[in-house]
């Protein structure tokens, strides 16, 4: 079987693991944890590629325990039952540290089953998962086990496992690897923080370059070809997506036109048009809405565009539209008020429409006060009458407040003067 590189030269120290500074640097709480020996119950959150499971190879070792993996998406309760069988042989002698790689993928009947041995002390479970564990881990897993987060490496820190693994390549194949410096940050900068990508990158590149004379000189070509598109981090389903779009949209509304721009082409380059055109129609309703109302229909004609000529020509149209709600004002009175007026309807302060609002066309013989007594704006100066619309139980209560933008402080001004405030 051929191994991966990445694989082969995991860090047999705590000082080679590049990355994590803020978890595995000295005085860190992490770093004192491992260094006691008494490793408690961890979850390890994080993208895939940043050290997870070499560091929890790291703390097997470390603490002189048998490490077994098991990954969720292929693992059984019976693949459980058959590591806690080895806790009394001599396998399992000084404890076993069970590594559970996406335990996301673990059903409630499957993370149950490990919940009497890691209460017990049997086992040390270290689960790792790429999406958020408060969402995706049960509660009783969770209340027994301590949350720490992994980050994206940095390009520095990923150049410093470049330069190992043209090393060991050199080593193994006993052939001279030149390997420039060009190579070696263009493979750490596009690999998305990913050192297991940046390694197998490494690999790839020294695979496709020719033997001359018993020397390999890799070119940015060849790199170039093959990362040209690792640095993307996008998964549809997972955090990253809803990281991207929420960044996306709020950039819009902080009106920083080149963030916004950034995050539409990663949506673009991940070949997500459908979130990159829903977002941008949502923020030219909630964030600028009545302070530049027409930019609604004019954002849904980008749109449209885009969704008619399809990738790559769509991004011209949704570039537009997203500098348009960049540069535009914002409001987002619209969304508040209806936000309001629901919050009412939810708490039940609803009540019965107004008499003169019903859609009556008889009186029974009952009705004291027969008629509906409505009053027909139009028959009126300006097109205004004061009458009552809200149901009796909030009849005075206030939804809407114009926004301090030209727009709406026009419509505030028009309607003081016609209802003579």
């Amino acid at each position: 079987m051929n191994i991966p590189l990445a694989d082969r030269l995991r860090p047999k120290s705590i000082e080679d693991i590049v990355g994590q500074k803020h978890l595995i640097a000295d005085g860190k709480p992490l770093r004192k944890i491992i260094d006691s020996g008494e490793v408690p119950n961890l979850i390890f959150y994080g993208p895939s590629g940043v050290g997870k499971t070499t560091l929890a190879a790291y703390i097997a070792s470390k603490t002189n325990r048998t490490l077994k993996k098991l990954n969720g998406t292929t693992a059984s309760t019976a693949d459980i039952k058959q590591i806690v069988s080895q806790l009394n042989t001599f396998s399992g002698l000084n404890g076993i540290l069970l590594y559970l790689d996406e335990i996301q993928y673990f059903n409630k009947k499957q993370q149950q089953t490990l919940l009497e041995y890691i209460e017990n002390g049997s086992i040390t479970l270290i689960a790792s998962t790429t999406e958020n564990p408060y969402f995706y881990v049960y509660n009783a897993i969770l209340s027994r086990c301590t949350v720490f987060e992994f980050k994206s490496v940095e390009s520095d820190e990923v150049e410093k496992a470049v330069y190992r693994a043209v090393k060991a390549l050199e080593d193994e194949s006993n052939i001279k690897i030149d390997f420039s410096s060009e190579c070696a940050k263009r493979i750490s900068k596009g690999c998305g923080g990913d050192v297991r990508k940046a390694m197998n990158a490494v690999e790839l590149s020294v695979i496709a370059t020719d033997e001359i004379d018993g020397k390999k000189t890799v070119t940015l070509e060849t790199v170039e070809q093959l990362v040209q598109k690792s640095a993307l981090r996008y998964d549809k389903d997972g955090d990253e997506h809803y990281d991207i779009v929420s960044a996306y949209q709020k950039s819009m509304r902080g009106s920083d036109a080149n963030a916004a721009l950034h995050y539409l082409a990663r949506l673009l380059e991940a070949g997500d048009l459908p979130s990159a055109c829903r977002r941008l129609m949502v923020c030219a309703c909630e964030d600028v809405g009545l302070a530049y109302p027409s930019i609604i229909p004019i954002v849904k004609s980008c749109v449209d565009i885009a969704q008619a000529v399809g990738l790559p020509e769509a991004r011209i149209p949704l570039s537009d539209a997203v500098i348009m709600v960049c540069n535009a004002p914002k409001s987002n009175s619209g969304e508040a008020a209806i936000d309001r007026a629901l919050a009412d309807v939810r708490s039940g302060k609803t009540g019965p429409v107004p008499r003169s609002l019903q859609n009556m066309h008889y009186d029974g013989e009952d009705n004291q006060n027969k008629g509906q007594f409505y009053l027909y704006p139009h028959n009126y100066p300006n097109h205004y009458v004061a009458q009552q619309y809200l149901p009796d139980i909030i009849r005075d209560r206030q939804y809407y407040e114009y926004g301090n933008n030209k727009n709406e402080q026009a419509f505030k001004m028009y309607w003081d003067k016609v209802k003579g405030k």
